[in-house]
């Protein structure tokens, strides 16, 4: 008879002959295979009607019977019920539309042991904080912090990927919010080694610049459901618009930025390199490692763009923004720490780094949240995984120019609130490669001021 186990991550098959999807392991002479085709294969034996004897689910939790009184709008009831179709796929829908509810819902329609896997652990909070008032029994948190093992679970990315061996076969159901991370080294494995025959992905931005969201396709299921925020904007997302400063270099400035933007400009003409797309620069940076030439010409570019980026000009155009914006609710966005930091003491505003310590920043998204701050100041670390619904104002003074970026940091602003109007305010420098970018990246419908 053939025999199914669960041992370190694979689906041990013990067969005298080869299954769809397994692989002969020479060191144990026996068959294995992904977990991940866990239901591929038992649907197959049990329409080829072939005997097997099942121990890979044997160390299920006992879930349960859950139950949720959650009101969905109509565009989260569509969501769902595509999701429904297959139980498999991911939802986009833009921040602040209610992924989480929704995803709540799922984990009470299906009623198996659910694993919901987040990026950071302020989200495992905020997961764990709505499950146990959605259903009212003990959730389970894996992370760094702790190993509390629950039917219902919720886990960073991270150590999802870390204890994937170990957890594979205790769920049936794997959530994964912010599913544009999934795709990447190592975290694809999470979904690989899983058992989970359900998959439930949620993003506001899908598409990643470097294409590898295209392999959600095979992990969860691909996109199944997608709302643009002018769908939603006005009635059930805050009413918003959006307008561009463009400001100038200084002398200093921008003499500095015509030399290493030349430089950069004359290796591309000379080489006849043309860059077209994410994967034209990544092979370029590839090049750089072996070409000398090559290297001095990126050094120059990433000059000439911190120039651009970190104008002191900018700072000024910040400063009649905050006076305008007066007690207003306000998250500045930047690229580099060192802009974060001359922003923070200017104006005496507080920052958020990467490398801002733990306490310090619970402590600082407390105190915006009550309203005792009203302005922060950020260095990609807000664009996902907080709960800001107060916020109505969001200044980009630099960014990567992605349009996945600037869909995030125009989402943490666009929570519906009674009388509210959003405004998100993109300071750029004059005749430099920030306005191209900037032109470039408007797929995000909306009006556009300059």
């Amino acid at each position: 008879m053939i025999k199914l186990s669960y041992e370190k991550g694979t689906i041990v098959v013990k067969s005298n002959f080869k299954l769809p999807h397994t692989v002969w392991d020479n060191r144990v002479g026996c068959y294995r295979c992904l977990p991940m085709f866990y239901k591929d294969l038992t649907d197959y034996l049990n329409l080829s009607n072939l005997a097997y004897e099942d121990n890979v689910v044997l160390d299920l939790m006992p879930m349960q019977n859950l139950t949720c009184n959650l009101t969905l709008h109509d565009y989260q009831k569509d969501a769902l019920n595509k999701w429904l179709q297959t139980k498999n796929g991911a939802l986009v829908l833009p921040t602040g539309a209610g992924k989480t509810i929704i995803g709540i819902k799922a984990i009470s329609v299906l009623n198996v042991p659910a694993l919901v896997v987040v990026p950071t652990l302020e989200l495992v909070k905020q997961w764990k904080n709505e499950l146990v008032n959605k259903f009212g029994v003990e959730v389970g948190t894996y992370t760094g912090e702790e190993h509390i093992l629950e039917p219902i679970t919720v886990s960073t990315y991270d150590t999802a990927y870390l204890r994937a061996e170990e957890l594979g076969n205790r769920f049936l159901f794997l959530l994964f919010d912010e599913v544009h991370h999934l795709p990447s080294p190592g975290y694809a494995n999470i979904a690989e080694m899983f058992i989970a025959p359900y998959r439930l992905g949620l993003t506001a931005t899908y598409e990643r610049e470097d294409g590898l969201h295209k392999d959600l396709e095979r992990l969860i299921g691909g996109k199944v459901y997608e709302i643009e925020i002018d769908k939603l904007r006005g009635k059930y997302l805050a009413e918003y618009t959006t307008k561009k400063i463009v400001t100038d270099l200084t002398e200093d400035e921008r003499e500095e930025y015509e030399k290493y933007h030349s430089a950069f400009s004359e290796f591309l003409k000379k080489r006849n390199i043309i860059l077209k797309s994410p994967k034209d620069f990544r092979l370029l940076v590839m090049r750089s490692g072996r070409d000398a030439s090559a290297r001095e010409a990126l050094l120059a570019r990433n000059k000439a763009r911190q120039i651009a980026l970190n104008s002191k000009s900018k700072l000024n155009a910040l400063s009649e923004i905050l006076e305008n914006h007066f007690g207003e609710r306000m998250i500045i966005f930047t690229e580099h720490n060192s802009l974060v930091y001359a922003i923070s003491k200017e104006f005496l505003i507080p920052a958020i780094t990467h490398t801002t310590q733990k306490e310090e920043r619970a402590e600082i998204l407390e105190n915006f949240r009550e309203g005792k701050y009203k302005v922060v100041v950020t260095s990609k670390v807000l664009e996902e995984g907080i709960d800001v619904p107060e916020a109505s104002v969001g200044v980009i003074l630099s960014g990567s120019g992605s349009k996945r970026e600037y869909k995030q940091r125009l989402g943490r602003i666009l929570r519906k609130k009674e009388g509210k109007l959003a405004i998100l305010y993109e300071i750029v420098s004059k005749k430099t490669t920030e306005i191209a970018i900037s032109r470039r990246r408007r797929g995000t419908k909306a009006k556009m001021s300059e």
